[in-house]
């Protein structure tokens, strides 16, 4: 009788290897830091299932057009959501199977409550969302240097967790862009 076939993990080139282990240093020195802890696994918490980028609509949604009485902050809030979930369903499904990445030895303990993934680590989720939202939000609503700090804030709390690598992060947030450019071109609604 023969089991089912495990797959082999995706080979990690060199130079990856090497930015991971450079970051990972680095994160490494803020981990076991009271306040550091509290905000990384806080971003963590929140950005899972993107539930602060389907927040951030949903309040667009609702006060938006009050603020600006540009009616059409509804519509522009339902698509940013309607994508988002079609670019956690690629990334957390067929991106994630086709890499099969190991995740990183994991940390002893942790200071605070964290949901155990169970998928592969390449790409991050967390980060493909961030970058996802953060390019969409950016185009409705301006003020990109927020959503982006905010994006890469969320996916850097995955490292510092200690379930991500940092190329996961990196590679999630290109992965998330990309989707959004393409989203955006495929179903645009002007503003104002």
């Amino acid at each position: 009788m023969t089991g089912a076939a495990v797959p082999t993990p995706t080979p990690v080139p060199e130079p990856v290897r090497r930015f991971d282990e450079a970051a990972e240093g680095w994160a490494s020195r803020l981990r076991r830091n009271p306040s550091a802890d509290r905000i990384a696994y806080a971003l963590s918490e929140l950005g899972n299932h993107s539930i602060i980028w389907h927040s951030i609509n949903a309040a667009d949604a609702l006060v938006g057009p009050a603020i600006s009485g540009d009616a059409g902050r509804r519509r522009r809030a339902l698509r940013r959501s309607v994508i988002q979930g079609l670019e956690q369903a690629i990334v957390n499904g067929p991106t994630k199977m086709l890499f099969e990445r190991e995740r990183p030895v994991p940390l002893e303990d942790h200071p605070h409550d964290l949901r155990k993934p169970r998928t592969s680590s390449f790409p991050s989720g967390h980060a493909s969302a961030g970058g996802c939202a953060a390019t969409l939000l950016s185009h409705d609503l301006g003020h990109p240097s927020l959503w982006f700090t905010l994006g890469a804030a969320i996916g850097w709390s995955r490292v510092h967790v200690g379930v991500h690598h940092p190329s996961d992060v990196l590679g999630g947030m290109l992965i998330g862009i990309g989707l959004a450019t393409v989203a955006e071109r495929v179903w645009h609604i002007d503003r104002g």
